[in-house]
């Protein structure tokens, strides 16, 4: 099982300097992956965690770490499709994967919070079989030569979308960076084992429940005559360390605790069939709020990627 990192990009750390430096350090201690996800907007008087409260946009934030970084990859978990042409996004991604040789994993969502499609002039309805479609828009402008597209929700005229993504296959058999969708409901499971090329739990999934839930995936992707053991199953993991969380169940959460329980929970994940999990330090309030100093927060983060560090 492969470890990753959740890159400084919200709250108190989420500034220049601590999301190159982070980059960096990440890289240098072998973590595999660096994440960054989006928040478009915090409805007045929400309650919303403080993790959103302020949050760097995520394929501008890829695209610095890029600069500051060689090796590591670099994925965002998610963007909401709905919020952004499937050809635009495609050019950023594309632009990201130059940028980076080639490092970049792209996953997407299909958004929940009704102010964030209002403010995006966006439309709920109907958002899986809009995903379906979405991902086939972003593979055939990545494919080579001339493409077109037309669909229920998009069309795209004859032409090209050049320069050309680094990554020609994302293990499959389409061009582009790999493709990831997030969504923890039975149908949006099934549907990343059938068209993506991994799947991402949510900030509040039930790691606990991860090896059912990455069966529906892979299950789903035998169906559709894949390979079920290509499809990475990834797992964002919201470290509480120091902190004995409790579940619903009253049981302690999974990665919270000391860091031996942590580093304990992240082996039983790999037991499960989880094929990557990255640290995301952004829903510790010490770290991700911003009611914590800059320096504050940097300093713990720079404890637990540490302590944490594969290997």
């Amino acid at each position: 099982m492969r470890i990753g990192f959740g890159a400084p990009v919200a709250g108190a750390w989420a500034t220049p300097a601590y999301l190159a430096s982070f980059a960096g350090r990440a890289e240098d201690a072998g973590y595999a992956s660096l994440w960054t996800f989006q928040r478009l907007l915090v409805p007045e008087g929400s309650g919303m965690e403080p993790v959103y409260r302020s949050v760097l946009d995520p394929m501008v934030a890829l695209g610095y770490a890029a600069a500051r970084t060689s090796r590591i990859r670099l994925g965002v978990a998610v963007i909401n499709l709905p919020f952004v042409s499937p050809a635009y996004l495609a050019k950023q991604a594309t632009t990201v994967d130059v940028l980076s040789g080639g490092r970049l994993d792209l996953g997407l969502g299909v958004g929940w919070m009704p102010e964030e499609f209002a403010a995006a002039g966006a439309s709920m309805a109907r958002r899986g079989a809009r995903a379906e479609e979405y991902v086939a828009v972003l593979r055939t402008l990545w494919a080579d030569g001339v493409s077109s597209f037309r669909g229920s929700f998009y069309q795209i005229p004859p032409g090209r979308q050049d320069p050309g993504p680094v990554q020609r296959g994302g293990g499959s058999t389409w061009s582009g960076p790999p493709v990831l969708l997030g969504g923890m409901s039975r149908p949006a499971m099934e549907r990343a084992g059938r068209i993506a090329d991994g799947w991402i739990t949510s900030s509040h999934a039930d790691l606990s429940q991860i090896g059912p839930a990455a069966a529906v995936v892979r299950d789903a992707a035998a169906a559709a005559g894949r390979d079920p053991g290509a499809v990475r199953i990834i797992c964002r993991g919201v470290v509480l360390a120091g902190t004995e969380a409790k579940g619903t169940d009253g049981a302690r959460r999974l990665l919270s605790g000391s860091y031996d329980q942590i580093r304990a929970d992240a082996a039983w994940l790999g037991e499960q069939g989880v094929t990557e999990l990255f640290y995301d330090l952004n829903w510790d309030p010490q770290v991700g709020s911003v009611s914590v100093t800059p320096e504050a927060a940097a300093l713990r983060a720079e404890e637990i990627l540490a302590e944490l560090a594969p290997g």
